[in-house]
């Protein structure tokens, strides 16, 4: 069964959420929390397999209950879900382990089917999203040389780009599943990175994946 959190703090929204959540994994069992305190408490408390967070808390950032998910349940999918779509709240958040960024103002049936993707390795990103990434990318340009890469390494961030997990990127390049974690270390570590979805969008950049700005269903 998955299990889902859910935090947000206003009850039609939570409720908005819930609904989603239930169509994009039927039978989940679904927590609630109103505040950054609440969530951290529950994080605290128990295992979550998914967790939809909102920045703009009563009581402080969802950026802090981020950063517990990614420190607690490192194998938790935290996707921010909120109203706030700047530059800065968008790699702050990515920067912070983020595997998906999604715009409360998507339609409920798009909402839906990117949450399906992203407990299938594909970062979830509002169309909106993906093109304000684009654009910082082109406007800061690399965090560090292309050619810092191993060609190696730039075969597994194009796989990993591709939504492909580590086992799968091992199998394709038949080397061992630890030996793709060291890669991806790496990776991060040359580009200044540390979640999936911003490895994806480097992958974009350097050519060395299909494009994922919104169109794949």
């Amino acid at each position: 069964m998955t299990r889902v959190l859910i935090v947000e703090d206003l009850s039609e929204t939570r409720r908005w959420l819930a609904e989603i959540v239930t169509t994009a994994f039927p039978g989940c069992e679904i927590h609630e929390a109103a505040s950054m305190r609440a969530a951290i408490g529950q994080v605290a408390a128990r295992d979550f397999d998914v967790a939809l967070i909102d920045l703009g808390l009563p009581d402080g950032s969802g950026l802090d209950v981020l950063r517990n998910l990614r420190l607690l349940r490192p194998e938790a999918i935290c996707v921010v879900t909120t109203v706030i779509g700047d530059d800065a709240s968008i790699v702050g958040a990515l920067s912070a382990g983020a595997q998906g960024y999604l715009l409360k103002e998507q339609p409920q049936d798009l909402l839906t089917r990117q949450l399906r993707q992203v407990a299938e390795g594909i970062p979830a990103l509002s169309p909106s999203v993906a093109r304000r990434i684009m654009e910082h990318f082109r406007r800061t340009g690399p965090a560090a040389p292309d050619d810092d890469l191993t060609a190696r390494e730039r075969e597994v961030l194009g796989l990993t780009g591709r939504g492909l997990r580590n086992g799968e990127v091992a199998a394709q390049l038949a080397i061992a599943e630890t030996t793709v974690a060291g890669h991806i270390k790496s990776i991060y570590r040359k580009l200044g990175i540390s979640s999936r979805a911003e490895a994806s969008w480097h992958a974009v950049r350097l050519g060395l994946s299909d494009d994922l700005t919104g169109n794949r269903r």
